[in-house]
């Protein structure tokens, strides 16, 4: 397993530098450089004096008329404010953008309880996204997104320890106190956008897997998120449908507030995580989001979700969110980055179950400190504890995370950053047979990613 660990970070640190040295050499004649100004207008950006010409940005991925900084996941939303980072590759009509992250990392959780539920291991929570655009005409964008993960080869199909994280399964048991890994592929996308007026346009995404219009922007996505390898223990409360296997999804942007739905699978992701799940379109959301000011971004969103679960297949799920994400840029690489969620799943005939997230950032230079907050209300069904329990038994489980990393060295526009992070676990002490009094948990890690792209805001 080890050997396979290395491997996977050899390679993709070897992509990383491969892609930062083909953007090195490839430079652009000064007439490609004001075509490739030409095609994506003014969307709000400006080239600094000193700038490479390859740190011109493209525009947002489905409108010619707002930054590529506004980029989420799926179609969400960040601020116009957000730190991007990552390589740009372009051609005389193409740009491409290639991002990603890897985490070297040992994992203890609960290390205070001997005996009681928890894990530690070595392991690599890695995801590597490609993403290009071209013009189609004055008016058109077309965009396409792939994004994989070698989740599957790492940490096989049990995932990694997470105390308190729930959802899907594993050799046809639910996996409980683990991540479950995510698929291979996790996203392939195209979508075309259309801009009718500088603040009006509209757009349609197609997924096989891809992402509906629901939930904020998925957690390794949010600036406020992307030191800390773990996903939040809310993760299928707020964004666990960020991979769907067939998804469609038509939107239309009027200034600063974008107006969305999507048709798509609502069944999760099975075992096999290599392969491609039956696309069914039995599942729907809509989602409005509000990008008041360049830091801010918000939305509200509302999902009938089908059948998540394949051990549970009766259960269908209402989903309801609404978040707020904030990003400010300081100046001289330093970001200060916050989002704030709130989630509930609702089935028929039981009482809702609510989480609440808070979680920050503070970037200075080679340095960031970062912090989480969580409060999730889970099921005895949830957490396995039944018969103990009857199953729709809820329990309010707190989990707070702080932790730091800092840039050791940068290679080829490629970061190496170390890092650690301490976390404790708040539960109903009618838990305490499966659990033990404040289970905590620690991680350290090596992270692999690439470096900040250079963009100023007008």
């Amino acid at each position: 397993m080890y050997k396979i660990i290395l491997l996977a970070i050899v390679l993709l640190g070897i992509s990383f530098s491969v892609v930062a040295q083909h953007e090195h050499h490839k430079m652009p004649a000064k007439q490609d450089t004001m075509n490739m100004q030409q095609m994506h207008g003014d969307h709000g950006m400006n080239m600094d004096s000193g700038m490479h010409p390859m740190d011109i940005p493209m525009s947002h991925a489905f409108s010619l008329n707002l930054p590529m900084n506004r980029n989420g996941s799926g179609t969400g939303w960040l601020p116009d404010a957000s730190p991007m980072y990552g390589y740009m590759i372009h051609s005389k009509k193409w740009m491409y953008m290639v991002h990603g992250n890897i985490f070297l990392r040992y994992d203890n959780q609960n290390f205070n309880n001997d005996g009681k539920r928890g894990d530690s291991r070595f392991d690599a929570p890695t995801w590597f996204m490609l993403m290009g655009q071209r013009k189609v005409g004055e008016k058109g964008l077309f965009h396409f997104s792939s994004m994989l993960s070698l989740d599957p080869v790492i940490e096989g199909g049990k995932g990694y320890p997470l105390l308190f994280q729930t959802g899907e399964s594993y050799k046809g048991k639910p996996l409980i106190d683990r991540q479950h890994p995510h698929d291979l592929f996790s996203e392939l996308s195209v979508s075309y956008s259309h801009a009718f007026t500088k603040n009006v346009d509209a757009f349609v995404y197609v997924g096989y897997p891809g992402e509906p219009a629901l939930g904020p922007v998925t957690f390794m996505h949010r600036p406020s998120s992307l030191d800390n390898p773990n996903s939040p223990i809310s993760h299928h409360w707020v964004d666990a449908t960020h991979i769907t296997f067939g998804v469609v999804t038509a939107g239309i942007r009027a200034g600063k507030f974008k107006l969305e739905g999507s048709s798509f699978t609502g069944r999760e992701p099975n075992e096999d995580r290599y392969g491609f799940d039956k696309p069914r379109f039995d599942s729907w959301s809509g989602r409005l989001s509000f990008n008041p000011s360049k830091n801010w971004a918000l939305q509200v969103s509302h999902g009938y979700v089908k059948s998540p679960e394949e051990l549970h297949p009766d259960e269908n799920i209402h989903k309801t969110t609404a978040s707020a994400i904030y990003s400010l840029d300081m100046g001289n690489e330093n970001w200060f980055n916050a989002t704030v969620l709130w989630g509930m799943n609702k089935q028929k005939d039981h009482d809702g179950e609510n989480a609440f997230m808070a979680e920050g950032s503070w970037r200075m230079r080679k340095a960031a400190i970062y912090t989480r907050y969580e409060f999730t209300e889970k099921s005895a069904e949830e957490l396995v504890v039944s018969p103990t329990f009857e199953d729709h038994i809820t329990f309010g489980i707190h989990a707070f995370t702080l932790g730091a990393a800092y840039d050791l060295f940068e290679l080829h526009k490629t970061r190496i950053a170390a890092g650690g992070q301490w976390s404790y676990y708040g539960a109903p002490a009618s838990l305490n047979t499966y659990y033990d009094k404040n289970p905590m948990a620690i991680q350290v890690y090596l992270r692999i990613y690439p470096a900040l792209m250079k963009m100023n805001m007008k």
